[in-house]
């Protein structure tokens, strides 16, 4: 397995935990993108599975409010780079028959959240990029598939250490009654989809949200 994480520290940690490889990344950067499946091929002489699921953050701010600076950042993080790492991982895989590519999206995109532009589009415009994909890459054995969670994730807890009462509004809304756990909720769905298991399966999203997108539960904070 290989880490590509932009902060060295837990990058490392990471890798080093789960026995894998960790490459410093800046998947804003094409060329670090590349670099990161070459090192894959380099180290293990292929790449099975691919799971993009990088975010660069954002702050919290209105639409009008919003500058070229923060949406062109937001899109290099959140659509440019799968795309180039999907577009170099694709040959390896198609000369093995064999691939999987998971896309990490967003229920904020889906349900139009409040004061966060950037990552609401860059993740749409990933889910198109996935369906469409998958739809070309189908007949050679790759399939492309994308995950909406929610869950309190890296980038949830990054939001509410800046607006804390948006964590108990968040579980109060889903309709489970709490957001879900990274490792226990959502890492088996993305394990089921690297796997030989889910090899007719392409094209989807899958919800992985506690019912969240039944009733477009969209918590948001005060933008004033």
């Amino acid at each position: 397995m290989v880490v590509a994480e932009f902060d060295p520290t837990s990058g490392a940690a990471v890798a080093d935990e789960i026995g894998g490889l960790f490459v410093a990344t800046d998947v804003s950067d094409r060329g670090q993108v590349e670099n990161a499946v070459a090192a894959a091929v380099s180290e293990y002489g292929s790449i099975d599975v691919l799971v993009n699921n990088a975010w660069g953050g954002g702050a919290i701010g209105r639409v009008e409010n919003k500058t070229d600076d923060e949406l062109a950042h937001g899109f290099a993080v959140g659509y440019y780079g799968p795309l180039w790492a999907m577009r170099a991982a694709f040959g390896h895989m198609k000369e093995r028959g064999w691939g999987r590519v998971i896309n990490m999206c967003s229920l904020n995109g889906v349900n139009a959240h409040i004061g966060s532009l950037e990552y609401n589009s860059a993740k749409e415009a990933l889910r198109t990029l996935t369906r469409t994909a998958a739809r070309e890459w189908a007949p050679t054995g790759v399939t492309v598939n994308a995950i909406c969670p929610a869950a309190k994730s890296q980038a949830f807890l990054a939001v509410t250490s800046q607006h804390p009462e948006i964590e108990a509004i968040a579980d109060a809304a889903n309709p489970m009654g709490r957001m879900g756990d990274p490792y226990e909720d959502i890492a088996p769905v993305a394990v089921f989809l690297s796997s030989e298991g889910s090899r007719y399966l392409t094209g989807n999203t899958l919800f992985v949200d506690g019912g969240s997108h039944i009733n477009g539960v969209a918590w948001a904070p005060d933008l004033g």
